[in-house]
């Protein structure tokens, strides 16, 4: 597994303890379609939330929610439209980022709600 790599799945599991400690039932992890990925899919109350999770050392060159580009946006939402269909989802549905920074100094994570 290379470096990147790892730092993005340490990133999505503490993700995934952040949600189930605050209520979301996690029901699907890296859901692919197409050239598009969805790290984490998961239920609070009546709403699907689809989660980009965006993990740094360091904020050397910004935030690691500055990350998330709108071609990745769009390809997301594709995957989502794709999973809505694959699971015939009825209900509401939103777009969440969870931003981790491992700096030296600080750990942070912060969970953006309806982020795009």
């Amino acid at each position: 597994m290379t470096k990147k790599r790892e730092i993005g799945t340490k990133g999505e599991n503490e993700a995934v303890n952040f949600l189930l400690a605050n209520g979301y039932n996690v029901v699907h992890r890296n859901f692919r379609f197409g050239r598009g990925e969805i790290d984490i899919i998961a239920q609070n109350d009546k709403v699907l939330v689809f989660i980009e999770v965006k993990t740094r050392n360091n904020s050397d060159f910004g935030y690691p929610e500055d990350f998330v580009s709108e071609s990745q946006q769009e390809r997301i939402h594709l995957a989502a439209e794709e999973y809505i269909v694959k699971s015939s989802w009825q209900g509401d549905i939103r777009f969440d980022v969870i931003a981790i920074l491992n700096d030296k100094d600080e750990h942070q994570l912060d969970h953006f709600e309806d982020a795009f």
